[in-house]
This record gives structure tokens, C-alpha cells and sequence, in this order.
């Protein structure tokens, strides 16, 4: 009798702590803020993996004016630069920025993969 007493005392305090928990932030569209060099080589990996590890060019002011970030695959060429396959089939490949408890997250919006950029600062979108 004192075990189940002693159970149901616990099982009440768990419930008034989960009560009192503050709720998780919300994610917010964001920009990054300032990128250096190592963000900008981390986004250019993450986003390269959305194109099975292919190496990406981006601007380097990407995400820094708007949350979202559209990437087209570079079309291969022939010698006189034709398209070799004669029409591009590759769809562009649409990402978005989010921030929540100081995190930024790049999120790959065909696959819903989402990575923590570990070096960047982001600010949410006004």
C-alpha cells in the first residue's frame, strides 16, 4: 500500500511539472546573420547533400535577404555549349530557413531534411 502511495505521489508531481514546462519556441522563418566563410562552406554542404554530395555554387549573400533559397542543377555541355541531352528535366531544389531556441535550420523542402547549421547565427524574419 505504501509502494502504490508512494508511485501515485510521483506520478502527480511528474503531471504538475509537465504543466509548468514552458512551451518549446516556435520556429521562425530567418535570415542568416553576417555568414562568414565556414557558414557559408557549411550551408554549400548541406545543400550539396540534397544533390547526392555534387558540389553547389552559391552567392554569397544567400539566405541573408530572404529564407528561401531556390538551387538549379548546372546543366551539362558539349564542347560548344549545347545541353547534351538537348532539354533540362531537373527540377530546382527549394530550401527554407527556420530558427527556434537559437538554432538555424536549413530545410530541404522535397524531402523535408532538415540540418542544423552548428556554425551560423540567424535572426528571424520581421
Amino acid at each position: 500500500m505504501r509502494r502504490l502511495l508512494v508511485v501515485a505521489a510521483g506520478a502527480t508531481q511528474l503531471a504538475l511539472c509537465a504543466c509548468a514546462a514552458p512551451a518549446l519556441e516556435p520556429e521562425r522563418r530567418a535570415l542568416l546573420v553576417a555568414p562568414g566563410a565556414e557558414v557559408r562552406e557549411e550551408l554549400r554542404r548541406a545543400v550539396g547533400d540534397a544533390f547526392h554530395g555534387a558540389p553547389v555554387v552559391l552567392a554569397d549573400d544567400a539566405l541573408t535577404t530572404s529564407s528561401e533559397l531556390i538551387v538549379e542543377r548546372t546543366p551539362v555541355r558539349d564542347a560548344s555549349g549545347r545541353i547534351l541531352s538537348g532539354r533540362d528535366e531537373d527540377r530546382p531544389q527549394h530550401f527554407h530557413l527556420l530558427t527556434a531556441a537559437g538554432a538555424c535550420i536549413l530545410v530541404h523542402d522535397a524531402s523535408g531534411r532538415r540540418t542544423v547549421l552548428k556554425t551560423a547565427h540567424c535572426s528571424p524574419v520581421p
